[in-house]
């Protein structure tokens, strides 16, 4: 088998075997085929797209390029959540708990923010005393036990997509839906998940600015996860203005805290609701997603979820006490309004123009060495459609400075004020793999 012939074979439109994608793969992990002839054969993908088996075997490719997790030892069926990223994306931090509640175990492997604000990690270390670092047979205990643990991702998995990914990022191929699919679904599987809920965002804020590209990457990933044997669901939602009003890390944990109680933003409820809906299905603890989302409205009402957050802090070391008392996380010295110079509607809110902001401030990472501070970030005051007045505070910074001036000015530059505006739609479709994509 020659790499020329399997370039010429994708660029002529033609479909690659099971084992030519084998082939590929272990070939490029193993430093045996040369950067150049993956570059030509990812253009050819590029162009010419992958079926659905292509892209199944070339996930699967991926997956065994490198260590499984292996959570057998861990009862029922583990359900993973993935979003695509975006800006206030606090859904882990409610969904966990809440799905825990639900009966479904949560064996969560998170990872790092590198962006905007933190990863899902980052917001939990917020809490005082919360530690991440776990042994495996102590973070299949705590989900046996109580249904929910997150710790890092740790081991070297899918190593075939971290030489495949930095190549796209070099060569103009990052935008490939099939490269894209197989990059997140083969990290996915690589963890151990039974069944797989994706987020795909879509709008200013998203990687796929685009709704229809973002429908296509969604369609995407359910059809290889369905075809590997991992049920998998997605939803496709709004990500053109941050989701909630919190940005920053130990912002979020209190956002996240509200939410449990009922007392969240209604586009961040919404949203844990669709998604937790899939995740309490595909465990087997509702017959229909409508029964599992009257099940999760319960668990908020009747306080069962926020004593499972309790439960879950408490767990890996953290003082569940902040449930009761946020002022126990950490808190920024300054809060600084953010005035509005006109009277309107709030008609745009460039999400990762905002998050960008965060991340100035010091609640995201510009570079891996980035230190984040767990106090600051931006609390929003009005959204998309909200009415405001001369002199009304659109956004409050929690600053650990009283010079934000840099900041103030990106977040003018990143709201707009017309004389009239609608509130956009949060979810904008749903793909089961049965029935495809509903608005």
């Amino acid at each position: 088998m020659r790499m020329v012939d399997l370039i010429e074979k994708k660029r002529d439109g033609h479909e690659l075997t099971t084992e030519e994608i084998r082939f590929v793969i272990e070939g490029y992990t193993h430093d045996e085929i040369p950067d150049y002839q993956v570059s030509a054969l990812a253009m050819a993908i590029f162009f010419r797209d992958m079926n659905d088996r292509e892209r199944a075997d070339l996930t699967l490719a991926m997956v065994e390029s490198g260590e499984t997790i292996d959570l057998s030892d861990i009862r029922g069926v583990k359900v993973d959540k993935h979003s695509t990223g975006g800006v206030g994306d606090t859904t882990t931090l409610v969904l966990a708990p809440l799905v825990a509640a639900a009966g479904i175990p949560v064996a969560k492997m998170s990872g790092r923010g590198l962006g905007h604000t933190g990863g899902t990690l980052d917001k939990l270390e917020a809490i005082p005393g919360f530690h991440i670092e776990l042994s495996r047979e102590e973070f299949a205990s705590l989900v046996n036990e109580s249904l929910i643990a997150v710790i890092g991702q740790s081991g070297n998995l899918t190593p075939a997509d971290k030489k495949l990914y930095a190549l796209r990022d070099v060569t103009a191929t990052v935008e490939s839906i099939p490269l894209i699919a197989s990059s997140i679904m083969s990290k996915k599987i690589a963890s151990g998940a039974d069944a797989i809920v994706l987020d795909v965002k879509t709008g200013a804020g998203a990687f796929m600015k685009d709704e229809e590209d973002a429908r296509r990457l969604a369609s995407a990933m359910v059809a290889i996860g369905n075809q590997v044997g991992r049920n998998t669901m997605a939803v496709i939602s709004d990500m053109s203005q941050p989701l909630g009003y919190a940005i920053g890390n130990s912002l979020e944990v209190q956002e996240a805290i509200d939410t449990l109680r009922g007392e969240g933003p209604a586009d961040l409820l919404e949203l844990c609701l669709a998604l937790g809906s899939q995740m309490v299905f595909l465990g087997g603890g509702a017959a229909s997603l409508e029964e599992a989302e009257e099940l999760l409205k319960e668990l908020l009402t009747n306080g069962k979820a926020l004593e499972k957050f309790k439960e879950f802090i408490r767990n890996q070391g953290g003082n569940p006490a902040v449930v009761d008392d946020p002022s126990l996380l950490p808190q920024a010295p300054y809060r600084i309004e953010l005035p509005a110079r006109q009277n309107g509607f709030v008609s745009q809110m460039i999400a990762d123009e905002i998050g960008t902001a965060a991340m100035v401030l010091g609640a995201g990472r510009a570079t891996k060495e980035s230190v984040i501070d767990l106090s600051v970030g931006l609390m929003l005051n009005k959204k998309v459609g909200d009415s405001v007045k001369v002199g009304e505070s659109l956004v409050t910074i929690h600053a650990n400075q009283e010079d934000v001036a840099d900041v103030m000015e990106r977040l003018y530059a990143a709201i707009e004020i017309s004389a009239q505006a609608e509130t956009p739609l949060l979810v904008r479709g749903v793909v089961t793999g049965v029935e495809g994509s509903k608005a």
